[in-house]
């Protein structure tokens, strides 16, 4: 029996059509080779990592942080820790010269109000650090004109403490201008110097000298001399950081030279103090004075102290646990721990001036370093006194020393220095670090 042709040709027609429907397979390729392969495979991760969703964008927060000069901010709670140690050992003291007959004042009363000053600053330091660097400068000069003003009102309302009249305020709630006008000073002075680096015609130094005086006339009348030589000082600082000419740097010299006589000659307060410390065997009656009494409240430790808690020199200290809490801390931790703090101011200021290495702003050098020099003055003052190098200025040590006014305004001025100095830690440094630092 013969096949039908037709039906071959049915079957053949159907497998052809049942071939084209099959899948097809195209041919084996081999891995691809050379520089182009190379660079898939190193992109492949980074490719797979874009194929994953986004992560939610950093909180402010976390940016700050991230930002900041974190060894700086370290360094600053480093002091606050140890001033609340030193203040928990000397607010019995200034318990005691509170208390009355009929109300006793708790031992520990000046720590807990040290706390809440503390946390007041914090928040004031990292709500200032956050600000971009045009923002602070601009709220650094803003507050600069306003407690200048503050300044001004001072002898005409203030409130007299101690036989000065240096604060604003009541019994509740007072302030002293001139401590939260310090590091204003600093950022305004600096910005103003900043100027005649776009126009050198600015007559900058006369117009910053002229605003310094007044500010100076302004704490004598208080009378405040301490701040006082404080404010001068920063001011020639300040013109030797902006690079002015040496002889109008010696011309500042002559001058403040000069001021120091002339304060001696007919300002009562400060002929007090310095006769008070280049003479205190004038009058032997009188008992030793506040100096005397700071530096046999220091040596009384020897190097590692009588322990916390165990000093009874302190007891004898007006204002132990502000002006002289340095020597409080000598007595119960010894000249170790004093010597431990002075290397600690030290490194602040060596940790600015190394942040500012690679910085081209000048307002911002200026600024910066301004701040940085303006709180280790203040600490050398406090602790030259405490030690009989200084006659007595009325002066805290800076995070340390208990005091709402100095404490708030500290703060302020290290978020200044911590807003300033804020970058980006992927940004490329400056090739003028080694022209800098002589590499």
């Amino acid at each position: 029996m013969q096949d039908d042709p037709t039906s071959a040709n049915r079957l053949a027609q159907l497998d052809l059509a049942l071939t084209s429907l099959r899948p097809r397979t195209s041919p084996r390729v081999s891995p691809r080779t050379g520089p182009r392969a190379t660079i898939d495979r190193a992109l492949a991760p980074l490719k797979a990592r874009q194929a994953r969703p986004l992560p939610r964008e950093r909180t402010a927060l976390a940016v700050w942080f991230w930002e900041i000069d974190r060894v700086l901010l370290g360094l600053i709670v480093v002091l606050i820790a140890i001033g609340l140690v030193a203040v928990a050992a000397a607010s019995p003291v200034g318990a005691i010269d509170r208390s009355t007959r009929d109300v006793a004042v708790n031992p520990l009363h000046y720590f807990y109000r040290h706390l809440m000053w503390i946390s007041v600053g914090m928040v004031v330091m990292i709500g200032t650090s956050m600000l971009p660097r045009t923002q602070a400068r601009r709220l650094a000069v803003g507050l600069a004109l306003a407690f200048g003003v503050c300044l001004i009102l001072v002898p005409l309302v203030g409130t007299q403490i101690n036989g000065a009249t240096r604060w604003l305020g009541g019994a509740a709630l007072r302030f002293q201008p001139s401590e939260f006008l310090k590091p204003a000073y600093v950022v305004a002075t600096a910005w103003l110097l900043s100027l005649k680096a776009r126009d050198p015609s600015l007559p900058v130094v006369p117009l910053t000298g002229m605003l310094t005086g007044i500010v100076a006339l302004l704490l004598m009348r208080q009378p405040d001399f301490g701040q006082t030589v404080v404010f001068c000082v920063m001011w020639g600082v300040l013109l030797l950081m902006a690079g002015e000419s040496m002889k109008l740097l010696g011309g500042f010299v002559a001058g403040f030279v000069g001021l120091i006589v002339l304060a001696y000659l007919f300002y009562e307060n400060g002929r007090q103090r310095i006769d008070a410390f280049l003479r205190p065997e004038q009058d032997p009656a009188a008992g030793p004075d506040q100096v005397e009494l700071a530096y046999r409240t220091i040596t009384h430790g020897g190097l590692f102290g009588v322990g916390p808690g165990g000093g009874t020199a302190k007891f004898n200290l007006p204002e132990a646990h502000t002006d002289y809490i340095f020597s409080v801390i000598g007595e119960e931790f010894g000249l170790i721990a004093c010597i431990a703090i002075a290397i600690v101011y030290f490194a602040i200021v060596a940790r600015v001036l190394w942040r500012l290495l690679d910085e081209e702003d000048t307002f911002i050098i200026l600024a910066a370093g301004g701040l940085a020099v303006e709180m280790a003055m203040q600490a050398i003052i406090n602790i030259g006194v405490n030690i009989q190098l200084f006659p007595s200025k009325g002066m805290t040590l800076p995070f340390i020393s208990y005091g709402g006014s100095s404490m708030i305004a500290l703060c302020g001025g290290v978020g200044l220095l911590l807003a300033f100095t804020r970058r980006n830690p992927y940004m490329a440094r400056s090739s003028n670090v080694g022209n800098r630092s002589g590499r």
